[in-house]
């Protein structure tokens, strides 16, 4: 009997020890519990984050639009959507259906808009972001069209990122070619609104957007970055400077939850021979609205578009 008392006593010490080495870090997106013992993470979305990714509406943002190209400034709109859905990890697509084995994502679609003289240009960026923080994109896809053609470049996050690019530029026609996993700035504008306490500092090895890649013919692979974040009243700004890219972006966002993108800059070399020139691109908040925009495809909600500043 004795000894049975003494298992239980030992049996609780070493579980209020281990409950010990349990702390909590709450902020107003997610909940992470560190388990200091066995040195894990448990992350876990807060109410807050619930109420708002989780009501049945995507959010989207309208910005004016300044664009460096061809050494030049171009006038334009930029659009943020942002959406929960579920993902299917082994597809890499959207699941039709819920289902305990699909992943949780913020998508992120990014798109821009700006002529070039007579032309025009379209951009799309989609990334696919496990909202809980807790592994790099699943996917990102980028495609640019033009008068002269379009490009496509899709990363999928398997064993490794697998790379598969299209162009109708001879140097860059059709490839496939896998890299070692590393950050994407692609898929840091989606853990800016999940969790940007958690966003890189510091010299870094990443791999920049695809659109810059593919608008300035740049090999899609890791850089030397250095990345910091100036913290302000209401807003805080995170930067990454690219120095063999001669390339530096800066997100403005607000500083609580949700963590809003007001604006963003992007410098570097624009134009080709003797037309280059260093420019930046900037984008300002217009409007940002919240709506199931996949039910708003009937002429009468082209109002949503006013009040986006589009028309």
């Amino acid at each position: 009997m004795k000894k049975i008392v003494s298992i239980f006593i030992t049996l609780s010490i070493l579980a209020i020890i281990a409950c010990s080495n349990i702390k909590a870090n709450k902020t107003n997106d997610i909940v992470i519990k560190t388990d200091t013992q066995n040195n894990k993470f448990k992350k876990e979305l807060s109410k807050d984050f619930k109420k708002y990714w989780y009501n049945g509406e995507a959010e989207i943002t309208s910005y004016t639009l300044e664009q460096a190209r061809y050494g030049e400034m171009r006038k334009g709109t930029a659009i943020l959507i942002y959406v929960t859905e579920d993902f299917l990890t082994k597809e890499q697509v959207k699941a039709d259906h819920k289902n305990s084995n699909n992943t949780p994502i913020l998508k992120l679609n990014a798109t821009k808009k700006f002529n070039t003289g007579i032309y025009p240009y379209s951009t799309m960026q989609s990334t696919f972001y496990p909202v809980k923080d807790n592994q790099h994109a699943i996917k990102v896809s980028n495609s640019i069209q033009e008068w002269c053609g379009h490009v496509y470049t899709q990363l999928n996050n398997r064993n490794q990122f697998e790379i598969t690019s299209h162009s109708y530029f001879q140097n860059e026609a059709d490839q496939e070619f896998k890299l070692n996993k590393t950050i994407l700035e692609n898929e840091l504008w989606a853990k800016i609104r999940i969790n940007p306490n958690g966003l890189p500092q510091g010299d870094i090895q990443i791999i920049p957007s695809f659109e810059y890649c593919r608008l300035r013919h740049k090999e899609v692979k890791a850089y030397s970055a250095k990345a910091f974040i100036q913290k302000g009243t209401s807003t805080n700004t995170y930067t990454l400077e690219y120095p063999n890219l001669d390339r530096s972006i800066s997100i403005t966002l607000t500083n609580t939850f949700p963590y809003t993108i007001e604006k963003w800059e992007e410098t570097f070399i624009s134009g080709f021979g003797n037309n280059s020139k260093k420019l930046t691109t900037k984008a300002t908040k217009i409007k940002r609205i919240k709506s199931a925009y996949w039910n708003k495809n009937n002429n009468k909600d082209e109002v949503l578009r006013d009040k986006l500043g589009l028309n």
